[in-house]
């Protein structure tokens, strides 16, 4: 494919229909084959074996039609609800393999895919805002499971309308797992930290057992450090080499995302075999940074390799915002960009 034009992100404008968005909630490629058997634990943390173990249980007891709770006159004797929470939350650090857990969880679930569904914490928030609060109930309500990603409270709004959602799909007998950093009861704390939303999050955090895993981040775990970033040449000259690649200034790409709905990001990779970008600078402000968060994760979803020039991504975000209330996504950002570039490397002039 040498000489091939390269793609442009920039170019592309898609027009995602909502049931896509609902068709897409299953595990991103990237944990296509996951499965609790090929999770590997580290020897040294015995909470991601228990983390199996207690899953694969949950898993299992999920089998048959959701509980409601109701009956009706004419229906036969229900089982017992089970007691506790109707939901799992995965709590640890970056690249312990939560995602993997969840999505094992998923696949595991003894259900038709059309009855499970999976996502990150803003695709759900999307498919709200593209749905509507009461059609996304109606839709999601007959589901036996609902595996929700990197679950974060970082807008006193979503707060309401999630826990509102996830009550209700509670109450519908729908199971509940999610991933996140923050223990559920701690959610909130050292970002909004208003009395006004604790009603709300002590009462999310009701719906969930904690699940503690222990460990480090398994993408720098006895690997080497990312490549240092090339130089513009090398990175345009790899995009033309390189089939299906893009190219993009990094600037004019932060614009243009501007410009893109975030639920919108996963078909903007659509298709891409990597992504190449010029000019890598700091990113100006929080908005800006948010949003490249959003596209990293579905970078690293769909196992897209980052070739770029200018300054190496863990210079990305500025110590203010490294510290501030949405660090946990800048941290997640900088540590998937990182593995994304190492998986470029092959790219440049081989």
């Amino acid at each position: 494919m040498a000489g091939a034009h390269p793609l442009s992100l920039c170019a592309r404008e898609p027009r995602v229909p909502a049931d896509r968005l609902v068709a897409e909630m299953v595990p991103p490629p990237r944990f296509d084959s996951v499965r609790f058997d090929t999770y590997v634990p580290d020897p040294n943390q015995p909470s991601q074996t228990e983390a199996v173990r207690v899953l694969s249980d949950f898993a299992a007891g999920l089998g048959g039609a959701p509980d409601t709770g109701k009956r009706r006159w004419f229906a036969k004797k229900a089982p017992a609800r089970p007691a506790g929470p109707r939901g799992v939350y995965l709590d640890g650090g970056y690249g312990v393999g939560k995602t993997h857990l969840l999505a094992s969880l998923w696949h595991a679930t003894p259900a038709e895919p059309s009855l499970k569904a999976f996502g990150t914490f803003v695709e759900l928030t999307n498919l709200v805002g593209a749905l509507g609060f009461q059609q996304t109930v109606a839709t999601l309500s007959g589901h036996r499971l609902l595996c929700i990603d990197e679950f974060e409270l970082d807008d006193p709004g979503d707060t309401v309308l999630v826990s509102s959602l996830l009550s209700r799909l509670v109450e519908a007998g729908v199971a509940l797992a999610a991933t996140s950093n923050t223990l559920p009861g701690k959610l909130g704390e050292g970002r909004f930290a208003a009395a006004d939303f604790l009603r709300e999050i002590q009462g999310l955090s009701a719906h969930f057992r904690p699940l503690r895993i222990d460990g480090e981040d398994y993408r720098h775990r006895g690997l080497p450090q990312a490549p240092p970033p090339y130089t513009d040449a090398q990175v345009t000259e790899a995009a033309h080499a390189t089939g299906g690649a893009s190219l993009d200034a990094f600037p004019a790409l932060l614009d243009h995302l501007a410009q893109v709905h975030p639920s919108r990001y996963g078909a903007l990779t659509d298709g891409l075999t990597a992504v190449c970008l010029t000019g890598v600078t700091p990113v100006p402000d929080q908005s800006t940074a948010l949003r490249l968060v959003v596209l990293a994760d579905r970078l690293y979803d769909r196992e897209v390799p980052v070739l770029a020039s200018g300054l190496p991504f863990d210079e990305l975000f500025s110590d203010e915002m490294l510290n501030g209330g949405y660090r946990k996504k800048y941290f997640r950002a900088i540590s998937r960009l990182t593995a994304l570039a190492r998986d470029a490397k092959g790219l440049v002039a081989r």
